[in-house]
């Protein structure tokens, strides 16, 4: 009989972007029981919330993620516009969701980049995090920011696109989409890549939808699930576009699942654009928020984002929650990684895209 050993992986390591400790029990090379334990890079942010003006905790609330700051102001401010009963301007919901898909695409891209190192493709990660760079420098050219885009605003934005920045875009999503399906290719066929990932990490549709997975991990196991879709916000209801899924539920199906959604959203700002409406970016919003409670849903690059906004009628919210796509995919890791060899760990952490600036907020 081999060996039973208890192998500590983290809070420090070079397979994690993030501060998280694992505790793997495995035998012999293959792991028996996972324990996580999170909180390394907690910052209070719910709380601090509570001690700021709703326009103060906007900023708090865009860097919960650095990768993903949009998608979260986007989930808070359309929460309080709720309550404060305001109707944003269409023009105002197309940027929006314009900047919400230029943010997936720069994820995904960086994420391609991880996962190519973890598997040791190190040309993967030079090529995407290249062409990470046009993302960052479109999302510049929009907000001034690579990151921290400060876009949103309660009752709208606080940017428009000029026609010149529009055709700049434009040229720009057409290399990004020639690249995307480069990639494609290159994960489908890449004899290193595919055998590092394919048959790994698996998870099935039954236990994806059984653990309450999210994003693009359970739609690789073949769960059709999508918050753009299924309860529409910001100008999703008015953009044509296709939920990508497939039923292999492995790390070679997730990264199938993101490079496609690259190539669909792509698609999804080109449409915006060239049907971009006239008229108004931002209407004015009162800065006591009158009383009651919200939850505001939205589809982060990682998955369904969720915020809890209550209000008790001040200039402060009462309370805010917030359930990011980490915490919710956290618990498919042991399910992941039972039975699987200690050297596929790194791999099947990677495929999940963590991001535990947002699990500990």
């Amino acid at each position: 009989m081999a060996q039973r050993l208890l192998i500590p992986i983290g809070p420090q390591h070079p397979a994690l972007k993030e501060p998280l400790g694992f505790r793997f029990r495995v035998e012999g090379e293959r792991v028996l029981e996972t324990h996580i334990r999170m909180g390394y890079v907690h910052r209070g942010i719910e709380r601090a919330c509570h001690e700021r003006s709703y326009i103060k905790a906007l900023y708090l609330i865009e860097r919960v993620c650095g990768i993903c700051s949009h998608i979260h102001t986007t989930a808070f401010c359309q929460g309080v516009e709720e309550l404060s009963e305001v109707e944003v301007p269409r023009r105002a919901l197309y940027i929006r969701t314009i900047v919400c898909e230029l943010e997936r695409i720069h994820s995904h891209l960086l994420w391609l980049g991880v996962i190519g190192r973890d598997a040791g493709f190190e040309t993967l990660f030079m090529y995407t995090w290249r062409d990470r760079e046009t993302v960052l420098d479109i999302l510049e050219e929009i907000s001034g920011n690579r990151i921290n885009y400060a876009v949103n605003t309660f009752g709208g934005v606080r940017i428009d696109l000029t026609s010149t920045q529009i055709e700049g875009i434009l040229e720009r999503l057409d290399y990004l989409e020639e690249q995307a399906h480069y990639y494609l290719g290159l994960v489908t066929t890449e004899p290193t890549f595919v055998a590092r990932t394919h048959g790994v990490g698996y998870l099935s549709r039954e236990d994806g939808r059984a653990l309450c997975v999210v994003g693009p991990t359970t739609r690789a196991s073949g769960v059709d699930r999508d918050v753009r879709r299924d309860d529409p916000y910001a100008a999703y209801e008015e953009i044509p576009f296709e939920v990508v899924t497939t039923t292999e539920g492995d790390a070679l199906a997730r990264t199938i699942v993101r490079v496609k959604e690259i190539i669909e959203s792509v698609r999804m700002v080109r449409y915006a654009l060239h049907n971009l409406p006239q008229g108004e970016v931002r209407v004015r919003v009162r800065r006591r928020v009158p009383p009651g409670e919200v939850i505001s849903r939205v589809e982060a690059p990682r998955g369904e984002l969720i915020y809890y906004i209550k209000s008790d009628g001040t200039e402060r919210p009462a309370r805010v929650k917030i359930r990011t796509p980490t915490m919710a995919n956290l618990v498919a890791i042991p399910h992941m990684l039972k039975g699987a060899h200690v050297a596929d760990i790194p791999i099947v952490l990677a495929a999940i895209d963590l991001c535990i600036a947002c699990l500990d907020r």
